[in-house]
């Protein structure tokens, strides 16, 4: 599958069943490239109607996994000047119905919205700690949630 914004990768994620229940491979080394390395996990979880973000790092890559059972809205902005698609916004429904993988660099501005019944997970495995070794660094994250910058507004 491919985005509309330079830099970000989008990986179809096969559920695999069978009698016991079912498995999902979320990451593979052998499949992204090799100058991505997850830093640290975690999932969340997001309830109907709930936006996270819009947000973007300086220098961290996030890599976010939607595998349901909700269904997610993904935006994306390009937000970096150099970039030959800056400026461009990129949306996709991912989640139960469309299980992805989304790797989305720095400078590209992301958000998520569930806009299923349920609530829904998404785990992310980032290339950087949040917060640095121990905690001790400074966020790399710029907020615009409440900023009221039009550019990236949540629109349904």
């Amino acid at each position: 599958m491919k985005s509309d914004i330079e830099g970000v990768v989008i990986r179809p994620l096969t559920r695999f069943d069978d009698h016991r229940g079912w498995l999902i491979e979320l990451f593979r080394d052998d499949e992204l490239d090799k100058k991505f390395r997850p830093a640290m996990s975690y999932i969340s979880l997001t309830r109907p109607g709930t936006t996270r973000g819009p947000h973007e790092h300086a220098r961290q890559t996030d890599y976010f996994c939607f595998i349901g059972p909700s269904n997610f809205r993904l935006y994306l902005w390009d937000n970096r000047p150099h970039s030959p698609t800056y400026r461009k916004k990129f949306c996709l429904e991912v989640g139960e119905s469309n299980k992805v993988a989304i790797l989305v660099p720095p400078g590209v501005v992301h958000a998520y919205k569930n806009i299923g019944t349920t609530d829904g997970i998404v785990y992310n495995a980032p290339d950087k700690l949040y917060g640095g070794q121990n905690k001790k660094d400074p966020i790399d994250e710029i907020r615009y949630e409440d900023s009221g910058d039009i550019r990236f507004a949540i629109t349904d």
